[in-house]
C-alpha cells in the first residue's frame, strides 16, 4: 500500500468508529432514560 492508500483507509476507518460511537452514544439506557424523563416531566403537577 502506498500513503495514499493508506491515509484512505485510515479516513474510513475513523469514520465507521465515530458512526458506531453516535449509534452506541444515542442507543445507550443512560440516554434513553434522560430523554422519556423529559416526556414524563411535562405531565407532572407544579403546584
Amino acid at each position: 500500500m502506498d500513503t495514499q492508500g493508506i491515509a484512505y483507509f485510515l479516513f474510513g476507518l475513523t469514520l465507521v468508529v465515530l458512526f458506531a460511537v453516535i449509534i452506541v452514544h444515542y442507543y445507550s439506557k443512560k440516554h434513553h432514560k434522560k430523554v422519556e424523563e423529559a416526556k414524563f416531566t411535562m405531565f407532572d403537577d407544579e403546584d
